[in-house]
């Protein structure tokens, strides 16, 4: 795919949804990284209906932290790997409040070095909750990315560092959302709405042979 091409299929993500936004519901730093880490193999609907239990008990590191592995769990256990989440909540509090003051890093180190966080998450955060550019590659963008032809890509890694490059500048801040929106509503894995794609005349899917699904 061509530069050209790339900037119009943003220039229409943009004038489509100009001011696009995370599904995870949230009011602070805080709990964008809690729910962040809460989303891994989860979907944004299943968690906002825990931290709509949770966060009006305990939102802060050290309300959280009071609650403890178990009542937190109590929580979240509609969501997957509960337990295994519980344990590295409670610990990330814990380093929030003996390392952080309390607060959330800003720097890719400091967040990655917290249980439970890897790359996306520290990417997710570091993008919806500072502005920072950064592109947090999941299962949507990964298909989308390949799919379309915008970036294609043997692995997130690779996928990431071909969006960091090639999306024009100006469209970097948003493009994490809008790719993550399309690849969930509309460049869907098993049946790709190409009759209501937006993109669809700009897409190197249609203008291949069948190929499977990217997963």
């Amino acid at each position: 795919m061509n530069a050209a091409k790339r900037l119009e299929i943003f220039t229409r993500f943009r004038a489509a949804n100009p001011s696009p936004k995370t599904e995870l519901e949230y009011t602070t730093p805080f709990e964008l990284l809690i729910a962040v880490l809460l989303s891994a193999q989860a979907t944004d609907v299943s968690v906002n209906k825990a931290t709509r239990l949770l966060y009006p008990v305990a939102n802060t590191p050290a309300t959280i932290l009071a609650l403890g592995v178990d009542e937190l769990a109590s929580y979240i256990r509609t969501i997957g790997l509960f337990r295994t989440k519980a344990k590295n909540v409670i610990a990330t509090c814990q380093i929030l409040l003996d390392q952080h003051g309390g607060e959330v890093p800003r720097d890719r180190a400091s967040l990655e070095a917290l249980p439970g966080v890897g790359r996306k998450t520290a990417n997710v955060v570091m993008n919806t909750a500072f502005g920072e550019p950064t592109m947090a590659v999941d299962t949507h963008i990964f298909r989308v990315s390949n799919r379309s032809g915008i970036a294609p890509g043997k692995n997130v890694d690779i996928v990431e560092q071909k969006l960091l490059k090639f999306i024009p500048k100006q469209f970097l801040h948003d493009a994490h959302h809008w790719l993550i929106l399309h690849g969930r509503y509309t460049c869907t894995a098993r049946k790709p709405q190409c009759w209501n794609c937006m993109i669809a005349d700009l897409c190197d899917y249609k203008s291949k042979s069948p190929m499977p699904a990217v997963v």
